[in-house]
């Protein structure tokens, strides 16, 4: 139990600077190009309060520790946060700025691992330190969060990004696959395939870090 304690307290701080600031990120550049709509509903903000979904932020990371610490097994944390409302029909070329704020995301989740890694560098010393693990389990939350939202699968950033790139009637064709989308990630998660398709994604996200640092 102490150890479970333990890396709840090392993740904390780590997965709620990812969550805030990648949703708030989306509203940010939402506002930008024409709709407001998060930032009226006070989503555009760096109170995590707004951000956390019960069972997405709290309940299914923290079980998935605990199974984890239980079985022996490594902690493959999944989980999600409250979707940010962004009303595309709002922005100025509502097509064109869909990738746009469906990018601010995973950047900014990218920003943060490389700060995370200069941490990381300054408290090299200390490996087994508080400071230095926190600093690790930073750029690896934040490097699985990007890679994952730019998963080419609606709902995903991804999703939103081949949407927007695409020509208009396939772009329609390819959303339909939306309402299945989440449940498509779970059963890649759950059959380990998930890892091996984002692994180019973490390597390049991975090679961008060690590159500033």
């Amino acid at each position: 139990m102490n150890d479970l304690i333990q890396t709840i307290t090392v993740l904390a701080l780590p997965v709620i600077f990812a969550i805030t600031l990648h949703e708030a990120a989306h509203g940010y550049v939402a506002r930008m190009l024409g709709d407001p709509t998060a930032w009226q509903m006070g989503r555009v903000t760096l109170n995590p309060v707004k951000h956390i979904d019960p069972i997405g932020t709290i309940a299914v990371p923290l079980g998935i520790l605990l199974m984890a610490k239980l079985f022996g097994a490594p902690p493959l944390l999944f989980g999600w946060a409250k979707p940010v409302p962004v009303d595309f029909g709002r922005l100025r070329k509502p097509k064109r700025d869909m990738a746009w704020v469906a990018l601010a995301g995973p950047a900014v989740n990218l920003a943060m691992a490389i700060l995370w890694a200069f941490t990381l560098r300054f408290s090299w010393e200390d490996q087994q330190g508080f400071f230095f693990q926190m600093a690790l389990a930073g750029v690896q939350i934040n490097l699985v969060l990007m890679a994952l939202n730019l998963f080419p699968l609606p709902p995903l950033d991804g999703g939103r990004i081949v949407f927007s790139l695409l020509p208009h009637r396939l772009a329609w064709q390819y959303a339909r696959i939306e309402p299945y989308g989440m449940l498509i990630v779970i059963v890649l998660l759950v059959s380990g395939v998930l890892w091996q398709l984002l692994a180019p994604l973490l390597y390049l996200g991975q090679s961008v870090v060690m590159w500033f640092i």
